[in-house]
């Protein structure tokens, strides 16, 4: 198990926008990518992204049975997408709640899509290819964005809304660290 460090907001690697991968089934982005699982796992996240941890590849993962840090999301199937294409499906958006491992401690409420499609890769090479709504459209939304170099709190329109989680949310884990 390789626990990697998570990058903080305030590096400017978080600020990079991630190239593409070109080689897939290879050894180093298993070794990656069951780092990045081991990362998400011992952060209890909902999803990670290749940049959070300091490798600038289009690499996303995501997905949870259930999960300490949103105990009322819905289970999402755990994924591996590598070149993210999204499309929203209409022009409704949702405001929900977000956190990020990159921004540990706070949360803010952020508009996002509600229906997405999305296409991409698994490592191997193989293509995926899903329409999603809620919950799972959101995650997809967050981790791709750190594709991109965009944090979620540069996406929050209302600051009220923005703040600790010890403060919003005193409910969940004391010892989340987000």
């Amino acid at each position: 198990m390789t626990v990697r460090e998570i990058l903080k907001m305030g590096d400017p690697r978080l600020l990079r926008q991630a190239a593409p991968v070109t080689e897939f089934d290879t050894p180093a982005l298993h070794a990656l990518i069951a780092d990045m699982f081991d990362t998400m796992h011992a952060a209890n996240g909902a999803g990670l992204a290749a940049p959070q941890i300091g490798v600038d590849l289009q690499v996303v993962i995501f997905g949870f049975k259930s999960n300490v840090r949103y105990p009322d999301a819905p289970q999402v199937p755990e994924t591996v997408l590598i070149n993210p294409v999204l499309t929203p499906l209409d022009d409704a958006m949702e405001e929900g709640f977000e956190g990020c491992l990159s921004v540990p401690g706070l949360r803010g409420s952020v508009p996002r899509f509600k229906r997405l499609h999305y296409e991409g890769f698994d490592q191997h090479g193989n293509r995926i290819v899903r329409d999603v709504e809620d919950f799972h459209a959101r995650v997809v939304q967050h981790e791709v964005d750190h594709l991109l170099g965009i944090l979620y709190p540069a996406r929050i329109r209302d600051f009220s809304k923005f703040g600790f989680t010890s403060v919003m949310f005193p409910e969940l884990d004391p010892n989340d660290d987000d």
